[in-house]
């Protein structure tokens, strides 16, 4: 399977980015604070813990997220959305991976989803996207479809914070 759209990686060095023709997604939330908070909401992003927490379907070739992994999400059972990774951070500070859409995704365009620790030791995560839509369905939705995935990624901040409430805020 190939990608939908050209812009392939284009979150990696600017989560902001978003190409000519799409629509734009940023959602960040605080997830908590220190070192421990930032390596358990790593490493719930980086091996599928996050999505399946948030209860999406997750079949993907690896346990780990890594560049040339593919991934289907599958939404209420209904829905299979096919992605490859196109890219992954594990840094001292920043943790995180991007997966673009591949051909039979109801959306075009790439998702990343980054957990990073500030200066001041503070955990964030981000939800950062550009899409359009590829299939009539995702079409019809238009901005209510939009929405939804403004939600999803709120949700996600959500949900990770939720599974990071354990840890202990070590500086």
């Amino acid at each position: 399977m190939s990608f939908t759209y050209e812009a392939v990686g284009a979150t990696r060095e600017n989560l902001a980015a978003c190409p000519p023709g799409f629509h734009p997604l940023h959602v960040r939330t605080r997830i908590g604070e220190g070192r421990e908070v930032f390596h358990r909401a790593a490493e719930a992003v980086l091996t599928w813990e996050l999505h399946r927490a948030l209860g999406v379907g997750i079949d993907a070739t690896a346990d780990r997220a890594a560049p040339g992994v593919d991934v289907t999400v599958t939404l209420a059972g209904l829905i299979k959305a096919p992605c490859r990774i196109v890219w992954t951070a594990e840094e001292s500070r920043r943790a995180g991976w991007a997966y673009g859409t591949l051909t039979g995704h109801p959306e075009s365009g790439e998702e990343a989803f980054v957990v990073d620790r500030t200066g001041d030791g503070t955990v964030w995560l981000t939800v950062a996207a550009f899409s359009k839509p590829a299939k009539w369905y995702a079409r019809a939705g238009g901005a209510a479809a939009r929405g939804l995935q403004h939600a999803y990624a709120r949700r996600c901040g959500a949900v990770l914070r939720r599974l990071c409430a354990d840890a202990e805020p070590e500086f």
